[in-house]
């Protein structure tokens, strides 16, 4: 009994520190399969309000084995029994009766749909054991299976302790959703707070990225056209996280592109319009943030910056960033204002714009970061230079290796002349 609590201590520690639903659904079935002496399984998330996420895990299954199980149909497996809520839904096993067992022999498995038998030969189990995942505050999450390479049950011993780890792993799960639940609504409203669509100037081509940290933070970017064929660029990153901040950056988006429509010309003008509103209607924050008034036909760009990255300029013969003055955030001081930079982009470079959060999640101190994201522009293949949805790619794919996991938002905003 003590090595028994021994381990579901260890087992449930494990588990919660899992922090997001992918991870903490793969330690669940790892834990399971340990306790029950298997050695796949699959998870089915199928919350009974039907707010989802709703999503299938396979512990040593690959896609395609996800994909020939799901041709089954639901009345043909316990989990799918389990889901229904149907009066026999229990935790059982389900044993497939050897090729030359009569019909009707081999317990459970006598029941089974032929071609869940057929796709379980293809597969190589011979049984399965399945638990419904129940939670006191969202009641029925969905099911777990464990897949057996024999015809085999677990043993009351493990039945036991499968049960115990499984009530508490559904209530970590349960928690764990409601978490994703919320960064899915945040990262909703923070898209649409975004523009839905690139304008199309003469000129320019745009394209732009933005990926949602967990917390939701409050970077932003936007394009909008402006009076003669130009074009108002602009980025910005508003202090702390969550759904306050994703307000503030609505509020400062939406006020730029006003101040924008009326004095765009004037970068620094429009950047002074934005510093006084932040300081008289939220004056316990502050925000970074880069406006830019491109007029393409020209190929001229001014801009200027609050306490934001420098744009950085790819092309054929250079890769550099473009110097611009340093200046404190918008809010910092009692009054900002600073010069504005002229730029003159050659034909078939690109103006990148970006926030710091494509930095820090590098992990990287600030001047390595830098010398990343240069090393990685300056390596777009020349085949992809003239698409700049195809540098941003590139770019975070250089970037970030392993991913874009992190606690960061991320903003570019690509801008490619002819």
């Amino acid at each position: 009994m003590v090595s028994d609590l021994t381990t579901l201590h260890e087992l449930t520690e494990r588990l919660a520190r899992a922090t997001d639903l992918a991870a903490s659904l793969q330690e669940f079935l790892r834990a399971g399969a340990a306790l029950v002496g298997a050695r796949r399984g699959l998870v089915v998330l199928e919350p009974a309000d039907g707010l989802g996420p709703a999503t299938t895990i396979g512990l040593g299954l690959g896609r395609a084995d996800l994909g020939h199980i799901e041709t089954v149909p639901r009345s043909a497996t316990s989990y799918g029994r389990i889901l229904d809520g149907l009066p026999d839904a229990h935790g059982g096993s389900e044993v497939l009766p050897e090729p030359d067992a009569a019909p009707g022999t081999g317990g459970y498995a006598a029941q089974v749909d032929p071609r869940h038998r057929e796709v379980a030969a293809r597969l190589g189990y011979a049984a399965s054991y399945a638990l419904p995942l129940t939670a006191e505050s969202t009641g029925r999450l969905g099911a777990a299976v464990w897949l057996y390479d024999e015809p085999a049950e677990p043993g009351d011993r493990q039945r036991d302790l499968a049960g115990l780890y499984v009530r508490h792993g559904a209530e970590h799960l349960a928690r764990v959703l409601e978490a994703e639940r919320a960064r899915i609504r945040l990262a909703t409203i923070s898209e649409e707070l975004l523009p839905s669509r690139l304008p199309r100037i003469p000129g320019v081509q745009l394209a732009a990225r933005h990926r949602t940290g967990p917390a939701g933070g409050g970077d932003w970017y936007d394009a909008l056209p402006l009076p003669e064929n130009a074009l108002g660029l602009a980025v910005g990153s508003v202090t702390g996280s969550g759904p306050s901040a994703v307000a503030a950056m609505g509020r400062l988006r939406a006020s730029l592109r006003a101040y924008a429509v009326m004095e765009g010309e004037d970068p620094v003008a429009v950047l002074s319009d934005l510093e006084l509103l932040l300081r008289l209607t939220e004056p316990a924050r502050s925000a970074t943030a880069l406006f830019a008034y491109c007029e393409p036909a020209r190929r001229k760009i001014v801009l200027a910056g609050a306490g934001h990255t420098p744009p950085l300029v790819i092309g054929e013969r250079r890769t550099e960033y473009v110097e611009t003055s340093l200046s404190a955030p918008l809010g910092m001081l009692a009054c900002w204002e600073a010069p504005s930079v002229e730029i003159e982009p050659a034909a078939g470079e690109t103006v990148l714009l970006y926030t710091d959060g494509l930095l820090r999640r590098t992990g990287d101190p600030m001047d390595r970061a830098y010398a990343r994201l240069h090393a990685a522009a300056a390596g777009v293949p020349r085949s992809l230079r003239e698409d700049p949805d195809a540098v941003c790619e590139h770019i975070l794919r250089t970037v970030l290796p392993d991913g874009d996991g992190g606690g960061e938002d991320i903003v570019l905003l690509a801008a490619r002349f002819d």
